[in-house]
């Protein structure tokens, strides 16, 4: 026998990545993480985010030509990517386009979408109240504190600045 153990491998490799400096670690991680294509992902995102937005566009002209005013159409507009969203993430399909199309898919209204439809799936078998009810903003609740926040913070900064 020789004596080796790669669960005890695992655990010193982790003791030391553990007690290394930052800058040690950051060259350890940077050897250790895959290289990512930026130049391809800034394409995907730039076509798939414009692919949803052209796909909004065309619901908007829909709508107005089914009698809605402007305003309505890009409220149902808005509602109407929303439940596609939700739809595809029920479906188990949105993960799959947004693994392919990256940000492009992520950023937009589809994305948070996703972001809380993901987190009441994910918590439905702990029961409505305790499951979902309390953990659907799991993911999207910090992007609504922190956007409600700044806005009320840039609100301040505004009115306070209209006085000068």
């Amino acid at each position: 026998m020789s004596g080796h153990n790669k669960s005890n491998d695992y655990v010193i490799r982790e003791v030391t990545v553990m007690n290394m400096d930052k800058k040690t670690y950051k060259k350890f991680a940077d050897a250790h993480a895959p290289s990512s294509p930026i130049l391809k992902n800034c394409i995907w995102a730039f076509f798939s985010g414009g692919l949803i937005c052209g796909l909004g566009q065309i619901f908007i002209w829909m709508y107005s030509y089914f009698g809605f005013d402007q305003k309505k159409s890009v409220s149902l507009t808005s509602v109407t990517i929303i439940f596609i969203a939700v739809l595809l993430t029920g479906l188990g399909l949105f993960e799959k386009i947004a693994k392919h199309t990256g940000a492009g898919t992520l950023v937009p209204i589809s994305g948070f979408a996703n972001a809380v439809a993901s987190s009441a799936i994910d918590s439905k078998s702990e029961g409505l109240v305790l499951g979902v009810g309390a953990k659907i903003f799991t993911v999207a609740g910090p992007v609504l504190l922190y956007g409600t926040l700044s806005g009320i913070i840039w609100g301040i900064v505004y009115y306070i600045s209209s006085f000068f």
